[in-house]
């Protein structure tokens, strides 16, 4: 587990981010920071688009920006939104954290009220997600792509 003082650094770079919100269909700034096991934090907000197909949320843009810079391996992901309860992470972020083992994951809103969970507990098959966690599974359907048991799926 995270500890606080780490959590509320995150918390506040996640505020600072939802600002560069580009929001202009649902009006929701929403902003995310992401630990690298290293340290390093990462913030990012949500970016928008008329086809919402194309809408990036906060929690992945963090990820992309830090697997960008090379991590790979992270510790927690906060999440901050301008709600009457903390910000929960939609499915698809979900399925990210998933294929990156990012297990602690805080929810805020700007009131102040926060909720720290495990990602089993907001994914509870959590284990089928990811290509991390499934490879072993599909060795025979990834043999097709020219992985060998050797090879990473990075």
């Amino acid at each position: 587990m995270i500890n606080e003082e780490i959590c509320d650094t995150m918390i506040k770079m996640a505020k600072d981010a939802r600002m560069k919100s580009y929001s202009p269909y649902s009006k929701i700034k929403v902003g995310a920071c992401i630990l690298a096991s290293d340290g390093t934090l990462y913030s990012a907000c949500n970016v928008e688009n008329g086809s919402m197909s194309l809408t990036v949320c906060a929690e992945r843009a963090a990820v992309y920006k830090a697997v960008s810079d090379g991590k790979r391996e992270f510790d927690a992901v906060a999440v901050v939104a301008d709600t009457e309860n903390p910000f929960v992470p939609c499915g698809g972020c979900l399925q990210v954290m998933a294929e990156f083992d990012i297990n602690e994951i805080v929810m805020a809103n700007l009131d102040g009220d926060i909720r720290v969970m495990q990602l089993s507990e907001l994914a509870p098959f959590v284990s089928y997600m990811g290509i991390n966690h499934v490879k072993e599974h599909y060795e025979d359907h990834f043999s097709i792509f020219g992985f060998d048991d050797e090879d990473e799926l990075l």
